[in-house]
C-alpha cells in the first residue's frame, strides 16, 4: 500500500521558514518524480515544485521560485521542501504527490494528506 505522510507544517511570521518533510512508502519511489503542491482556502490547488527521480532537476511556480527549495533522498524516500521569506499568502495545505513518470510532466499517482502552513502578517 503506497503512503505518503506529510510533516513540518505550523504557525510563522512572514519573513520566516518552515522545512515541510514527506516520507513515502510502498513503492520504488527512486523511479518516479516528485512535487509539492498547495491548496489554499477557497482556492484550487496549485504546484509549488517538482524534482525528476534523481534529484537532478527541478521546477518551481513563479511564486515561490527563488524562496523554495524542493529536494529528495532515495535512500530514504524522503522528499523536503525548504520554504524561506514566507509570506502571508503562502499560506495553506501543502500536499506531496508521486509522480506518473520520471518527472512532474506525467501526472501524479499518489497523494499525501498534507500539512498546514500559516504565515503571519
Amino acid at each position: 500500500q503506497v503512503q505518503l505522510v506529510e510533516s513540518g507544517g505550523g504557525l510563522v511570521p512572514a519573513g520566516g521558514s518552515l522545512t515541510l518533510s514527506c516520507a513515502a512508502s510502498g513503492r520504488t519511489f527512486s523511479n518516479y518524480g516528485m512535487g509539492w503542491f498547495r491548496q489554499a482556502p477557497e482556492k484550487a490547488r496549485e504546484f509549488v515544485a517538482g524534482i525528476d527521480w534523481s534529484g537532478g532537476s527541478t521546477s518551481y511556480s513563479d511564486s515561490v521560485k527563488g524562496r523554495f527549495t524542493i529536494s529528495r533522498d532515495n535512500a530514504k524516500s524522503t522528499v523536503t521542501l525548504q520554504t524561506n521569506r514566507l509570506k502571508p499568502e503562502d499560506t495553506a495545505v501543502y500536499y506531496c504527490a508521486v509522480g506518473s513518470g520520471r518527472n512532474w510532466e506525467g501526472g501524479w499517482d499518489y497523494w499525501g494528506k498534507g500539512t498546514l502552513v500559516m504565515v503571519s502578517s
